[in-house]
């Protein structure tokens, strides 16, 4: 080979060696996050994070997209199994384990022992965890429970209870004064879940919950039989607002914001329309009651989520920014309409989110709402059957075997 044949090809070796590492060190000092955040306000809080990580680390260059909310659903659906960015949001519960037991989602536990964050994120790991591994860090939930009309329950004496008893005599005695106990509108049907999650975590637990949404227990399981049972006091006690099937939640607000219902079983969304409708103030709040004072209190909480698809190209970087938004301060900015997982975040000065930042922080564990816990098959299937139920309680031992086949249908 000639001399000058040899120079170039050296030249292009050394060339194609120096594009290469520049190639390599681009992608290793870059962090592609894909985000649902399309709300002005949420929007606006991930991208001033975004900042703030970006100050922290000038090394590494960042790109946020956001999608719009419902298109990302299915977009995050094609990025995964084909071009992943570094991080992506989703949602705790079923929804993350969709993607964990198709391999699209990184085992990211050390982030967590690293962190710190079994102790200061406790009661959201279970819903993080499959197989004793955490496939994401959470950083936004928000709570349920009841809330209700101070000036009614002083109206009449009553107090908030605490236990399923008292609250019983709550009802009774409301009835017995021609207010509507509890308002409610199941006509989108997932209101109606509440009272299912809510009845089943308080009567058998966590566990046993969680293992009906996974199909593994049985909607004819006599463990079930006390759920219905108490549900149907409640339907047959007149407690729920007469023609709930016909409204939405919105539309079911109406009477408790005229004083003609007491209570409401809903998340904290409801708050802004409460005070958009002055009557903020004669409203309070209260944790849904013991029923079983051996089960531990659990709550329904849905959480949202940062995640490393397992095609990232930057894990690194990835988990060092999951750890950043892990972080006290950080999450308390990314949770202007909702509440912060990590328990040592500033407790919000807002009294409804400062009542379930304790509520939460201190549970025993937290589900994520029957159509976040369940396959979307099954949530539409069990949805109608609540809402049929608390029409016709009459009809639960039908209603419970059509839940079953379909259950035998999807995950047997």
């Amino acid at each position: 080979m000639k001399k000058h044949s040899i120079l170039m090809l050296i030249i292009l070796v050394v060339t194609l060696s120096v594009a290469f590492a520049q190639g390599t060190q681009e992608t290793s000092n870059s962090l592609i996050i894909n985000s649902n955040l399309s709300d002005p306000v949420p929007k606006q809080d991930l991208a001033n994070a975004v900042e703030m990580f970006k100050a922290e680390n000038p090394g590494i260059e960042v790109q946020l997209n956001t999608f719009d909310h419902e298109a990302y659903k299915t977009a995050i659906r094609n990025f995964l199994a084909t071009e992943a960015p570094d991080v992506a949001l989703w949602f705790a519960g079923n929804r993350m384990k969709f993607f964990v037991d198709q391999d699209l989602f990184m085992d990211v536990s050390d982030v967590w022992e690293s962190e710190g964050l079994y102790d200061s994120m406790a009661s959201s790991k279970k819903a993080l965890t499959v197989d004793g591994k955490q496939y994401g860090v959470p950083y936004s939930y928000y709570q349920w429970g009841v809330y209700y009309r101070t000036d009614i329950f002083e109206k009449y004496g009553l107090k908030e209870p605490k236990n399923w008893d008292e609250f019983m005599q709550i009802n009774d005695t409301l009835v017995r004064n021609g207010v509507t106990p509890i308002t409610i509108g199941t006509k989108y049907l997932w209101t109606a879940a509440g009272w299912f999650d809510y009845l089943n975590l308080r009567v058998n637990g966590y566990e046993y919950h969680m293992d009906l949404m996974a199909g593994k227990a049985s909607y004819l399981d006599p463990e079930l039989d006390k759920v219905f049972d108490l549900w149907a006091d409640l339907v047959n006690g007149g407690h729920f607002l007469k023609n709930h099937a016909t409204y939405s939640w919105q539309e079911a607000q109406a009477p408790f914001i005229n004083g003609e219902a007491a209570m409401y079983l809903i998340g904290n969304f409801i708050v802004p329309d409460l005070e958009n409708a002055g009557i903020v103030d004669n409203v309070g709040f209260f944790q849904f009651p013991v029923i079983d004072a051996s089960v531990g209190l659990y709550e329904d909480a849905p959480t949202d989520t940062f995640h490393i698809p397992a095609k990232a190209k930057n894990v690194e970087n990835a988990k060092k920014f999951l750890a950043f938004i892990a972080r006290p301060e950080v999450q308390t900015m990314l949770t202007s309409g909702s509440l912060p997982p990590n328990s040592n975040s500033a407790a919000p000065t807002d009294r409804f989110k400062k009542e379930g930042f304790d509520m939460l922080n201190a549970a025993d564990g937290l589900a994520q709402f029957f159509d976040r816990d369940t396959t979307p098959e099954m949530a539409k299937v069990g949805m109608e059957g609540f809402q049929e139920f608390m029409v016709n309680p009459d009809r639960v031992d039908a209603i419970r075997a059509r839940l079953e086949k379909e259950r035998i249908a999807l995950f047997e």
